[in-house]
């Protein structure tokens, strides 16, 4: 492979997930699907049926991940999720936080993406708090003490993180096998509990949850079957393309907001280079303003008062440190990194569900 050929894969890599994107904000818009707005159904009015298409996206992105390994088009220890270290304590507080600023943010970093493209200003606000504040938490004043006070607190784990990788040890598999047996116990929990509720069963559900865990597998397959060489052309290393971890990566929503801050304030230096994340993020929040287009409901929103402004500010700064500290939100840990059964992801995942669940509990409260 030349460099113009390599030049031309990449722009390939970047116009498929641009086209995926733009579907997922349409999807987003108009299904409403919500990791926060789950957890506010679920704890104010007891309702469970955006927590199951959370469950149902994420059994379908469990499954296709597993089956993309098992076939052997992907590697799980070539993903940004692979290592040995456990950060116990960053995952565990970042997920809290996280779970407490998008209750107080009005949504996660794609909630907020979605919103600003139907003509939410309080939205530009918060992605733009939260990907200064992720910015400064990655490489900035906050990195600092991050690395020296919070990420020494680690667990080391020669099986690995992995779910799959602990099954295939322990009962003398291979990585493929293990990560399938793993996902098909996974996925069939998820499922058991999805349709335990008949009335759940609706093409508007079904096609919610189906259409999000898809997405996530098209973005795992873009980056690490489309974009993957075993020789680059420069380095003669192998490679993933437009990918800012420089391993096979799935969808995020803070850390590309973060880098997209930092490319258009740096953009000359000729140092910053288009990602899966950054198209990412534009092509959800394009999506959802075609959406929003179509349906006639594009509108500018803004702040009612200081004190909602306040509030938003708040939950924008702990989603940016949150997510820094959890190495995700909750759909780069929620959806992308759970797919891949990383422990990490688990334990991120619950406390950003805790995070939230205690946020809406101390709103109830304060009412």
């Amino acid at each position: 492979m030349n460099e113009l050929q390599l030049a031309q894969l990449q722009w390939t890599v970047l116009a498929a997930t641009a086209l995926v994107s733009l579907f997922l904000g349409v999807l987003l818009h108009r299904s409403h699907f919500c990791t926060m707005g789950a957890v506010s159904d679920m704890v104010v009015m007891e309702n469970f049926d955006r927590l199951r298409q959370w469950a149902l996206a994420l059994a379908v992105a469990v499954l296709g991940f597993a089956c993309m390994t098992y076939a052997g088009l992907i590697n799980p220890l070539q993903s940004m999720y692979a290592t040995k270290d456990l950060l116990w304590l960053s995952t565990l507080l970042g997920g809290l936080l996280f779970g407490w600023g998008m209750v107080w943010a009005s949504g996660c970093g794609s909630k907020s993406l979605v919103r600003l493209g139907a003509g939410n200003l309080k939205s530009l606000f918060v992605l733009l708090v939260m990907g200064l504040v992720a910015l400064s938490a990655m490489k900035g004043v906050l990195a600092v003490a991050r690395v020296q006070y919070i990420d020494v607190f680690k667990i080391q784990l020669p099986q690995g993180l992995f779910l799959g990788e602990w099954f295939s040890r322990y009962f003398n598999m291979s990585l493929q096998t293990g990560s399938l047996w793993a996902a098909c116990l996974v996925s069939f929990i998820l499922l058991f509990w999805v349709v335990k509720d008949k009335s759940f069963l609706t093409l508007h559900h079904l096609s919610t949850g189906i259409g999000v865990g898809l997405v996530i597998c098209a973005v795992w397959f873009i980056s690490g079957v489309l974009g993957h060489g075993m020789e680059h052309p420069e380095t003669l290393e192998e490679f993933f393309l437009a990918t800012s971890s420089r391993k096979m990566e799935a969808l995020s929503f803070t850390s590309p907001v973060a880098q997209a801050i930092d490319a258009l304030a740096y953009f000359s230096d000729g140092t910053k280079r288009w990602t899966i994340g950054l198209v990412s993020v534009m092509g959800v929040c394009a999506g959802a303003w075609l959406s929003a287009w179509q349906q006639g409901t594009l509108r500018l929103e803004g702040f009612t008062n200081v004190a909602d402004m306040r509030r938003h500010l708040v939950g924008a700064s702990l989603m940016g440190l949150g997510a820094v500290l959890a190495m995700g939100c909750s759909i780069g840990q929620g959806l992308s990194g759970f797919s891949t059964l990383s422990i990490a992801s688990f334990i991120a995942t619950l406390a950003i569900i805790a995070g939230a669940y205690a946020a809406l509990q101390y709103d109830m409260r304060q009412a």
